[in-house]
């Protein structure tokens, strides 16, 4: 092979190498700025500690009074399930794993009388994670196979019509006051 040729050939590499990196280097890019817009849409507030799913007592909220009137939980995930909701004010309460003879067990919330209940405005942007699907009943099942959590986003009216209606077990999330995200959890 003749001096000319393989110089002509090692620049056709060189560039053919040159445009790879920069594709490459583009993709990266894209695939960087989606994974930041991404990172930016579920960073709208800060990842906080969750419960044990079948935790066997009700976590407490040492900070809150209950004694004075029905207000916010503070920031953190609760363990609990919506009550009541009107006005896009949600009203729920913490819940526990009852242990049972005869099934593997249930929820139950604080004994009738128990004052030990939250209210909290439901968030525009809330996300909701259901593990029933998106229909305002309970549909097929959308769970996580480890941790029996809700993994498919549904839209806020389904999540104030289907816990306006029923206690749903649900890992309850607070920030700033506003109930932000809502994960339910499936009981077989």
């Amino acid at each position: 092979m003749n001096t000319s040729t393989r110089t002509l050939l090692a620049g056709g590499v060189a560039a053919a190498a040159l445009m790879a990196s920069a594709v490459a280097a583009q993709a990266a890019s894209v695939s960087g700025a989606a994974s930041q817009e991404t990172s930016a849409a579920t960073s709208a507030y800060p990842s906080f500690k969750a419960p044990k799913v079948f935790g066997t007592s009700f976590q407490p909220d040492p900070r809150h009074d209950f004694t004075k009137r029905i207000h916010s939980r503070h920031d953190g995930v609760l363990r609990g399930w919506i009550t009541y909701v009107r006005g896009g004010v949600a009203e729920y309460e913490p819940i526990k794993w009852k242990r049972s003879k005869h099934t593997e067990g249930y929820f139950t919330g604080p004994p009738e009388g128990d004052a030990m209940a939250y209210a909290s405005p439901i968030a525009k942007d809330v996300t909701f994670l259901s593990a029933y699907g998106c229909r305002q009943s309970a549909g097929s099942l959308t769970v996580s196979r480890n941790s029996g959590l809700g993994v498919k986003r549904c839209p806020s009216s389904v999540l104030v019509k289907r816990h306006g209606k029923q206690r749903q077990p649900s890992l309850i999330t607070v920030y700033k006051g506003k109930i932000v995200k809502v994960q339910e959890i499936y009981v077989p």
